[in-house]
């Protein structure tokens, strides 16, 4: 009777946690089909289903172009950041998190030269919801993620990708601090440390992130899940 209840309650913690995966924070950006960036988004989910390392899966096919495969991740992250976040907005509200911050030592600000010209503190959910529509921004102007085959990627491309990671990471880093109870509660917690996992391993197989940046989970987590 105990393993029967127990089996019972683990397949209802299932069934939430499907349920919350599947409601996501933002709408999911698919790619358009019949285009490179589709079948390398593809050629990556085969990948990672085949069950190859990480630190492999990160690395770019010897024939396909480094540029593409990195807009790729930057969209797949973005998709999988944000649902991660899902999982948890119902307990991250201005009351519980009245700062975007990674424990007592972390704070981070938000600017983006537009609406926001000086870094400014919000609320965790506000700034959430100002950079999920900022990489949306990005993602969708053609001028840095060029989608016609032949047009280069602009000067401006890398820059604009380490500055997304770096925001994207900030998520982490607030989730983990500050929400990991609610991620163990959930059953959570092994999908999201292989999202950060496959993260951090592309970050930094392709510099995109300055290693200071990491600085928040380097004591917190990378000893114990990488």
């Amino acid at each position: 009777l105990i393993r029967s209840a127990g089996s019972q309650r683990n397949r209802q913690q299932h069934k939430e946690l499907d349920a919350r995966l599947a409601r996501t924070f933002r709408p999911k950006k698919n790619f358009t089909p019949d285009t490179i960036r589709f079948h390398l988004h593809k050629k990556a989910e085969a990948t990672l289903s085949a069950g190859i390392d990480l630190k492999e899966a990160v690395k770019c096919p010897e024939d396909e172009e480094l540029n593409d495969w990195i807009a790729v991740h930057v969209v797949d992250f973005y998709n999988r950041i944000n649902l991660i976040y899902g999982t948890i907005c119902d307990r991250c509200t201005e009351q519980s998190c009245p700062t975007m911050s990674g424990g007592k030592k972390f704070e981070y600000h938000w600017r983006d030269n537009v609406r926001y010209k000086k870094p400014t503190p919000l609320p965790a959910p506000k700034y959430m919801d100002v950079l999920m529509d900022w990489i949306d921004a990005q993602i969708n102007d053609p001028a840095i993620f060029p989608t016609d085959v032949g047009v280069p990627f602009p000067k401006c491309y890398i820059p604009t990708v380490k500055k997304i990671f770096g925001r994207l990471f900030r998520v982490f880093v607030h989730v983990y601090i500050h929400h990991f109870d609610r991620l163990h509660e959930i059953g959570a917690e092994a999908h999201v440390n292989t999202c950060y996992k496959h993260f951090y391993y592309f970050v930094t197989y392709f510099h995109l992130i300055d290693q200071k940046e990491l600085e928040p989970l380097v004591c917190e987590l990378h000893l114990t899940i990488l």
